[in-house]
This record gives C-alpha cells, structure tokens and sequence, in this order.
C-alpha cells in the first residue's frame, strides 16, 4: 500500500492529490493524521479524472478530504455559520409573510363579518365610513376612508378610533397596533414604506414613547427609549454581522 502526495496540473493551477493504491487501506487526514470515515469514496474522488488507474491508484480531492476530518473545527464552524445565516434569514422572510398573511386574513375576516352584519355608511367632509353603527356614530368594527387616500381598519368606539386597528397612509406607511381616543396609543409597529425601517413598541399621542426597537432594513437593530416621538438615553444598536455599539442621544 502506498500514500502519498504529487502534484498534478489542473486549469493552470497547481493542486495537491491524494493518491492510495489499496482500496481496504485506511484514509487519513494529511494534517492531523486522523482516520477518516469515508462513507461514499465517489465523494472525494478527483473531479474530471478517471476514477482508477491502474498504475496510479485512485485520485482523491484532498479539499474534500479535509472536509470531512473530525478535527477540522474551523471549517464546521465555517459552514455552521452559513447554515445559521441562511436559517436567519429564511426566519426573517417567512416571519414577514407570515405577518402579512395574518393582517390579510384578519382584515379580510372583519370585512366579511362587517359586509354581514353591518354595512351602514356614514359621511364626513373628510370621506366616509363603513361598518358597525350604534346611536348614529362608529362602534365595533369598521373602515374609515378620507380623502386624501388615507384609510383605517379597525375598532371604533363612540366614533373614534379605539382598540386594535391598522392606518394605512397615502405616502405607503402603515402603522399596525393599539388606538385611544383616535390615535396611536399603547404597542404599535411602524412600517416606513420609502427606508423599509420599521419600529416596533411604545406609542403615546401619536408618537413614539417609551421603550422601542427599530429595525433597519439593512438588517441592524437599534433598541432603547423614546419620547416625544425622538430617541433619548443610550441606545444599544446590534448590526447584522453580531457587532454591538451604544449611541447616546
């Protein structure tokens, strides 16, 4: 039986092959030394050669070979990372469309149940509603369309905005989450339709207040408190690549 390492030309690049004469022999990793468990050898055969010669034995991708050593840590960490990577982001995706298809359903659940049970409208100056209706004014569920493309969908109380509901803006903005008294109040998430941003947390009087997390499109995060609608405090930004820094404002 003979090991052993040859140089061989291959595209204009020189490569390293492993060449064995005994397929029953052991095949060790060329640095360690470590045996390898080989469970298809057509795995780590030399790509674009013959499969035996019968002088020269059998050529092996000694890349492939390393590949598969046991003691290799770097390279499983290597490709555990871009497992977890594309893992991630199949996560962030589907957790989206997901999103997506549970504001969908909702929506088109109540605006069947409104078509059902109630379908009074109401005119404003502004535009129009249409839905539930008690003693002459919004209350239950309803949509509220203004004229300048603005539009909401969502719980009324005593005409106004109040409970669980979703704005959507002409500009392409969306905000999804608590109403009081007509305006953004309680946990909310912000869709900014131009950036791709979104924040999501705390709401008062229409503003962003309290603790909140902003996500960026580009696959940072940025988390601490609001008030008055701007950041205030430290705020703790986790980019994408697991990198964490702090911003004070």
């Amino acid at each position: 039986m003979e090991l052993k390492f040859k140089e061989q030309a291959k595209n204009n690049n020189e490569m390293k092959v492993l060449v064995y004469k005994n397929e029953n022999d052991d095949i060790r990793c060329p640095h360690c030394n470590k045996k390898i468990k080989i469970e298809n050898i057509d795995d780590i055969i030399l790509s674009n050669n013959n499969i035996k010669d019968t002088i020269n034995g059998i050529k092996l991708n000694i890349d492939n070979i390393i590949k598969l050593c046991p003691n290799n840590i770097s390279i499983q960490l290597k490709n555990i990372n871009v497992v977890l990577n594309a893992l991630n982001e199949d996560i962030n995706k589907n957790n989206k469309k997901l999103k997506n298809l549970i504001s969908n359903e909702i929506l088109n659940t109540n605006n069947t149940k409104l078509n059902e049970i109630n379908n009074t409208e109401i005119k404003y100056n502004d535009g129009k509603y249409i839905g539930q209706v008690v003693n002459g004014k919004a209350e239950g569920k309803g949509i509220r369309y203004f004229n300048d493309g603005d539009r909401y969908e969502g719980d009324f109380k005593n005409g106004k905005r109040e409970g669980k509901g979703i704005y959507y803006f002409n500009d392409g903005d969306i905000y999804e989450g608590d109403f009081k008294n007509g305006k953004f109040e309680g946990k909310g998430i912000y869709y900014y339709y131009k950036s791709g941003n979104r924040y999501e947390g705390d709401y008062k009087d229409d503003k962003r207040e309290g603790k909140g997390i902003k996500y960026y499109k580009n696959g940072d995060r940025e988390m601490g408190d609001w008030k008055d609608g701007k950041e205030i405090g430290k705020h703790v930004i986790l980019s994408k690549n697991g990198e964490v820094t702090t911003k004070n404002y």
